[in-house]
């Protein structure tokens, strides 16, 4: 196992996605991990409890997802770069505290590598049955940021993004992971770390008299302090005031959720991220993510092979979603076409923004396993028919 100095490993591995993240997470400073073991999961943490005793870090298993949740945002404001891992029923658990590290602002990544439920479901099978429940599963409004890996090369790069985009935002992230791409095998490239972009923790250097905890700049984004260096602090899930008092008024909710939605929302074009493939003068395009984006290749390919022209739109940042360029798809061509390992979900927002536009086409699956090619493909031809 070839590694830096300080522990990031580095060359050409062939490893699955789950160890792919814990790599990545590694590479991007995160030294403080709590979980649960869950399927199908648990390969992350169990490397992580490998790894982690070279790097100087710290692998809790705590007694439930619950206390996984939010111990490591206790560990974020003790200094630490923190993740937490698990699979659907675990992230269900985990909502709450969701919806605190939103509101109290506090940089941390969730790790989902999703299987087929509802409840205990299918616990060694794939889905994708979990992507609403990353953007809206905590009560309340906010704001958060989910990324889709569609390989285990990702899982490596889109962890340390997930990190990096934590720290710049000040927000929760979510990694939206399924069991095939976390149990798939494939080449891992890791640079040297000093090739890999790593985003510090913006701390505030200011005087300590009079310090406002959520005081933030035209970014919107508060500078952070540590717990310890002598900055009174507060940090709690009620509604508070910049100094971090709760505060039950109006004018504080008002501003304090306006702000923590706003800092993602006016930075959506800087944080969405998608990829494109023969999107110019596409008749239909297929808009897909995760493992399905893999199994719609199949199917694209062979109608292009008789003519059709598709085009293929896969989704990265999965939340915000991407509003924009989808409009922009909806505006030119005559069909949408999304497969998901879902009965419907991220369709129903494509659905949204192409409303009286192009037609829409679900290919939904319950999970247990992929797609059928032949089933996009068929979607694809009945969409061009219409």
């Amino acid at each position: 196992m070839n590694a830096d100095p300080r522990g990031v490993l580095t060359g050409s591995h062939f490893i699955d996605g789950d160890h792919a993240c814990c790599e990545g997470a590694i590479a991007a400073g995160c030294r403080f991990v709590a979980g649960y073991p869950i399927t199908p999961s648990t390969e992350v943490v169990e490397r992580i409890a490998e790894r982690f005793p070279l790097v100087g870090g710290t692998f809790i298993q705590m007694e439930d997802e619950i206390a996984s949740s939010i111990a490591i945002q206790g560990a974020v404001w003790g200094g630490k770069k923190a993740m937490t891992v698990t699979s659907g029923p675990g992230f269900s658990l985990m909502m709450e505290h969701i919806g605190y590290a939103a509101m109290t602002e506090t940089p941390c990544v969730f790790v989902d590598v999703q299987r087929a439920g509802p409840s205990t479901g299918l616990p060694t099978q794939p889905a994708q049955g979990d992507m609403m429940q990353a953007r809206w599963g905590s009560h309340g409004d906010y704001a958060i940021i989910a990324l889709c890996p569609n390989s285990p090369q990702e899982c490596f790069d889109l962890t340390i993004k997930a990190f990096n985009l934590s720290e710049e935002y000040r927000v929760p992230v979510m990694m939206m992971m399924d069991e095939c791409v976390g149990h798939m095998t494939e080449r891992v490239n890791i640079p040297p770390a000093e090739n890999i972009f790593v985003r510090q923790r913006r701390y505030y250097e200011g005087a300590k008299k009079d310090f406002l905890l959520y005081h933030a700049g035209k970014d919107l984004v508060p500078p952070m302090v540590k717990a310890g260096d002598g900055y009174h602090i507060h940090v709690t899930g009620l509604t508070h005031d910049e100094r971090g008092y709760p505060s039950m008024t109006l004018p504080t909710q008002e501003q304090k959720v306006r702000r923590i939605i706003n800092k993602i929302k006016q930075n959506a074009d800087s944080i969405v991220d998608y990829r494109e493939e023969q999107m110019e003068g596409a008749e239909v395009v297929v808009v897909s993510y995760g493992i399905t984006s893999r199994t719609a290749i199949p199917a694209i390919e062979r109608a292009r092979a008789e003519g059709i022209k598709v085009g293929h739109l896969r989704l990265v940042t999965v939340w915000p979603f991407p509003e924009k360029k989808i409009r922009e798809i909806a505006a030119t061509v005559k069909a949408i076409v999304v497969p998901e390992l879902n009965m419907g979900q991220i369709v129903l927002e494509v659905e949204r923004l192409a409303a009286g536009k192009a037609s829409v086409h679900l290919v939904g699956h319950v999970g247990g396993t992929v797609h059928n090619p032949n089933d996009i493909y068929e979607k694809i031809m009945k969409s061009i028919c219409k």
